[in-house]
């Protein structure tokens, strides 16, 4: 008669030897199926959680790619930090079907039919809604649209791991042609129109579908990319769905939570990082969010990362949020000053206190700033 399976199993398989007491973070993740080195080069994307990556990164000296910055040839500058907090200036990118849409704009398959909304003799790009600095005319539009997926094809070229971390299952999109917005229409800018805009909560099997394509897409410009997804364990904003927040958030992040395994577990050189268990999860004792129950604390934060490191790089140095790593610049794109640079580590060091497109959302949903 043979032992049970349970009889030989790790204590990690056990919540009263890994959980209840002698809790280990770095013991959480299981074995990726690849490890990391400083020789790799990193691009993330996601949700506002997603922004730690490049300052944690940087921190302990690892390359994080960035290929668009201001460009000489326009008067713009620095943007909001949620825009300078990735390796182009998509900013938040809320859901799958976002990271998909973007990465078929840039590669020429799809082009959204609401391509810019007019405000004061301004253009604002539906997709990054957010922007400080809007076109004057359809040319200049196009030309900063160019260049911006020009410079998300070229991040996704020439780095070799992707960090995606998703976010929400809640998006507003349009009737045309399904493009998904980063927020509903008529809240950080534009006008709602119920004709043009629908609400859609996307299932279990959507948003892997979704992470299945948006990693062909992504192969499909660079054959040997790796990719880490995580699951974003900041509860929702507000919903659409009718529901409580507290059950929507529940819903969306179990819905991500699966989809993120089942990408995972299908696709080769893909691995899940479970930054959204090592907030959420009772280990914690409730220290993991700051005062308004949203906002995940540094602390949890550099938790997080630290377990990250531990799990992908063996024989890392430990991860400082705000550090001077090498944040490689492409040439042509336009380069921030020193002073400019300064300012961005810093703000990316606190990147979870910034306003994103969604709590912009909700700012002007409960009356608060004018947008």
């Amino acid at each position: 008669m043979t032992e049970h399976p349970y009889k030989q199993a790790p204590d990690r398989a056990f919540w009263s030897r890994s959980v209840s007491r002698d809790f280990d973070a770095s013991s959480v993740a299981d074995a990726p199926p690849f490890l990391l080195t400083r020789d790799d080069r990193f691009m993330s994307a996601g949700s506002c959680f997603a922004s730690n990556v490049r300052s944690y990164l940087e921190g302990a000296g690892y390359r994080y790619t960035v290929t668009e910055a201001a460009h000489p040839l326009w008067s713009e500058w620095v943007e909001e930090a949620y825009y300078e907090a990735f390796s182009a200036r998509y900013g938040n990118i809320y859901t799958a079907r976002q990271m998909v849409q973007l990465l078929e704009r840039g590669l020429g398959s799809f082009q959204p039919a609401e391509e810019y909304w007019q405000s004061d003799g301004t253009l604002i790009d539906p997709f990054r809604p957010g922007l400080r600095y809007r076109a004057r005319s359809v040319g200049e539009f196009r030309a900063l649209t160019r260049q911006h997926l020009r410079a998300v094809l070229r991040a996704v070229e020439i780095s070799s791991v992707f960090v995606f971390t998703l976010g929400l299952t809640e998006a507003w999109v349009s009737t045309d042609d399904e493009a998904v917005f980063p927020a509903c229409p008529g809240t950080v800018a534009g006008a709602f129109d119920e004709r043009r805009h629908k609400f859609r909560n996307f299932s279990v099997e959507e948003v892997t579908r979704d992470l299945v394509r948006m990693v062909s897409l992504a192969r499909s410009v660079n054959p040997s990319l790796k990719v880490i997804i995580t699951v974003s364990p900041v509860p929702l904003v507000a919903t659409a769905s009718g529901q409580h927040v507290l059950v929507a958030t529940t819903y969306s992040k179990s819905v991500l939570r699966v989809a993120a395994d089942q990408a995972s577990r299908t696709l080769p050189d893909v691995a899940y990082f479970p930054a959204y268990e090592l907030v959420t999860g009772p280990q914690s004792g409730g220290q993991a969010f700051e005062a308004d129950r949203r906002n995940v604390c540094e602390a949890a934060v550099a938790n997080v990362m630290e377990a990250f490191f531990s799990t992908f790089f063996p024989s890392a140095t430990e991860p400082t949020a705000g550090g001077h790593g090498d944040a490689t610049q492409e040439p042509g794109d336009g380069h921030l000053s020193t002073q400019v640079q300064q300012d961005l580590r810093e703000a990316l060091a606190s990147a979870l206190r910034a306003a994103c497109e969604e709590e912009m959302q909700d700012e002007s949903l409960v009356g608060g700033r004018d947008l």
